[in-house]
């Protein structure tokens, strides 16, 4: 079992700074429903706060690591899943980003 490092940071109400071994990221929104922003992507968090239960999407960037892609993949599947998937990952950032920005007009 290796080390881990984990901070987060404050900067705004509803605006955490995460830093970790493996870079920074910014995470905007609060408990039960957030998005993050790394080097990976966005990534949209849906959960009821205190259960345990928990969603999370990845909406922009790599769906899955670049060392667990299969390089012999066609070209072709690649993008057509890509094109495809796009649109509904975009609205639903959007949907999210519209509902964290209301929540903290509210409260």
């Amino acid at each position: 079992m290796g080390f881990r490092f984990q901070k987060r940071i404050s900067l705004l109400p509803g605006i955490r700074l995460n830093l970790s071994k493996s870079g920074a990221s910014v995470t905007v929104g609060k408990n039960g429903l957030s998005v993050n922003l790394g080097k990976d992507g966005a990534t949209g968090n849906v959960g009821i706060p205190g259960t345990g239960l928990s969603y999370r999407q990845k909406i922009t960037g790599n769906q899955t690591p670049v060392s667990e892609q299969v390089a012999t993949q066609p070209e072709s599947i690649i993008q057509a899943d890509a094109s495809g998937a796009r649109i509904w990952k975009w609205l639903f950032f959007a949907a999210v980003v519209v509902i964290v920005v209301l929540l903290a007009a509210r409260g």
